[in-house]
Formats: structure tokens, C-alpha cells, sequence
């Protein structure tokens, strides 16, 4: 078989889903390099900052390490602007469901938050409400949202800090984008059924 003889869904057979699920397997081991290639190519976006969009997420990731963070979250921080080319309005949740396979629910619900958390510190020069993500203040995992956008996020701009390569963080890119998706070991009772709303954002499965 090269292809599936169905046209719609509905009429697929057993073979079919097996001959297709095959192919995913193979396309989905290639996802640590294509994580790779789009933290790549952060190098090339919107300017006017003193490091580069690479840069930022170098210096993230690099200053969560230095602060004692784990892996998931040392990941989490390399990533969380990841999705600032093809959502730069709603790119925190897009890096969120990227991570949402491989790492426990509370990584994926900081980075879903984080861009409403930084706004904190801009908001109010356009006359937003920088305090809008006191709304979420009772919800368990408030606290390391904003610890994670006060200590590494809204500080990663600094040109002058010493910030590790792409190249030093790949072995954890590959390591845990390697892992097999929605594991109870990682994810706990998330599964791919379930809604990445009631999941990422409201905290179901906590």
C-alpha cells in the first residue's frame, strides 16, 4: 500500500488507520529536529529589542537552569516564545499545546499563561490593565507563572549576559520531545481526548 484508498474519514479501514499511524510514527521522531529548525529561525524576527528572539530564549532558558529549575521547565523556558512567527498574537498557546504531549500540566499551564502575566509590566502604556492576571490569583500554579515571567522571562533582553548556545540545549530538545506523547508518566491523566482549554487553561487534571 502507498496510499489510502479512502476519500473521506468515515470509510477508512483497519488497515488503512495502521498503514497511516505507521507513517506518523516515522514523520513524528523528526520532531526534536524540526523544534530545533524554529528556535532556529527566532533569530530572524521582529527587531528592535538588544538580543534577538533566539537570543531571548537562549538567556530564558539559561537563567532558569542557573536558578535550580528541572528539565520540563528548563525546556519550557527555551520554547515559550516559539510560536512568535506563526502566532504572534496567541503564542503562548500555541507553545503550550507544543509542549502539552511531554511535560506535566503544570509546565504547559505557565506557558499558556505567560504572555497575559508579562503583560504586567507593559499593559499600562496602551491602557490595558497589567494586573488583568490577578483573575487567576486563587489557581495553585499563579505564583511560578509569575515567578518564571519576574525572574527569567521579562529579564532575558540583557546582551551583556552570559547565555548558552543553542547547541548545549539540543540533548534536552531531543531528550524529552522524544518521549512518547501524552506518557502517564509525564503527563499524568492528560490524554490527546481531552480538551486543551479545560487541560492548559482552567487547570483540569491538576
Amino acid at each position: 500500500m502507498q496510499k489510502v484508498q479512502f476519500r473521506q474519514m468515515k470509510d477508512g479501514t483497519k488497515e488503512d488507520y495502521e498503514f497511516l499511524e505507521k507513517h506518523e510514527i516515522e514523520y513524528v521522531a523528526g520532531l526534536p529536529d524540526r523544534i530545533i529548525s524554529a528556535l532556529k529561525n527566532l533569530e530572524n524576527t521582529f527587531s528592535g529589542y538588544q538580543v534577538t528572539r533566539l537570543g531571548h530564549s537562549l538567556q530564558t532558558a539559561t537563567r532558569a537552569e542557573a536558578d535550580g529549575a528541572d528539565e520540563e521547565m528548563i525546556l519550557a523556558a527555551l520554547v515559550h516564545d516559539i510560536g512568535d512567527d506563526l502566532s504572534p498574537y496567541n503564542h503562548s498557546q500555541l507553545a503550550a499545546s507544543i509542549l502539552r504531549p511531554y511535560v506535566r500540566p503544570e509546565v504547559t499551564w505557565i506557558i499558556n499563561q505567560h504572555g497575559l502575566f508579562q503583560n504586567y509590566y507593559y499593559a499600562h502604556f496602551f491602557g490595558g490593565n497589567p494586573n488583568e492576571r490577578d483573575y487567576l490569583k486563587d489557581h495553585p500554579w499563579y505564583q511560578k507563572c509569575v515567578d518564571f515571567c519576574e525572574k527569567w522571562d521579562q529579564a532575558s533582553f540583557d546582551p551583556d549576559y552570559p547565555t548558552k548556545p543553542l547547541e548545549y540545549f539540543e540533548p534536552l530538545v531531543r531528550k524529552i520531545f522524544s518521549r512518547p506523547p501524552f506518557s502517564g508518566q509525564y503527563v499524568g491523566s492528560q490524554t490527546m481526548g481531552k480538551s486543551a482549554v479545560d487541560i492548559a487553561i482552567s487547570g483540569v487534571g491538576i
